[in-house]
């Protein structure tokens, strides 16, 4: 394979794969770089799967209507195991995908370290939607399962949209309120 040749193969990896990498990561650096390691790692991998998820639905999906084109994303991830994701728009500028059996979620872990939650996912998705919609998309993962909460949920949209998002989450603002002071 030629330094230009994107690999779009698959292999299939169990789930606790995200806790391994989380673990070790966590060993051998600080939590955040770790978190950005997995992030980007995921962003990689997205950008291929993309490739993938074109093939899957007949060629383009920029020309799908957006419930074929979520209906699909889900397809997509719930045919690899990943889990059924369901998509929302709760702001103009924020959209959500939502799951309650992701995979890369320890739900009853008692961590409540930031790299063992989805910090592959985030960058996985971020790189999924940035290549099918042509423009940069930023990915955050406002709940997990692994922290105790109902779902893994995903806010995405552009870079400065998720990181004032982000900014509220973290001064201790309910995603809902965040979502209304953007």
């Amino acid at each position: 394979m030629g330094n230009n040749e994107v690999m779009t193969g698959e292999v299939l990896i169990p789930a606790s794969v995200f806790k391994s990498l989380g673990s070790e990561l966590a060993v051998e650096l600080n939590t955040t770089e770790g978190a950005r390691m997995l992030n980007r790692a995921g962003y990689q991998s997205g950008l291929t799967a993309a490739s993938l998820m074109n093939q899957e639905s007949g060629g383009d999906s920029s020309f799908m209507s957006q419930d074929s084109f979520w209906a699909s994303i889900s397809a997509f991830f719930s045919r690899r195991g990943w889990g059924k994701l369901s998509h929302s728009t709760p702001h103009r500028a924020i959209g959500m995908l939502r799951a309650t059996d992701w995979a890369e979620a320890e739900p009853q872990s008692d961590t409540n370290v930031r790299v063992t939650n989805c910090s592959f996912s985030e960058g996985y998705l971020s790189g999924i939607l940035s290549k099918l919609s042509g423009r940069s998309v930023a990915v955050l993962e406002v709940s997990c399962q692994t922290r105790g909460d109902d779902a893994c949920e995903f806010a995405f949209g552009s870079e400065s949209a998720i990181q004032k998002l982000d900014k509220a989450i973290l001064n201790g603002t309910e995603i809902s309120n965040a979502l209304k002071e953007l």
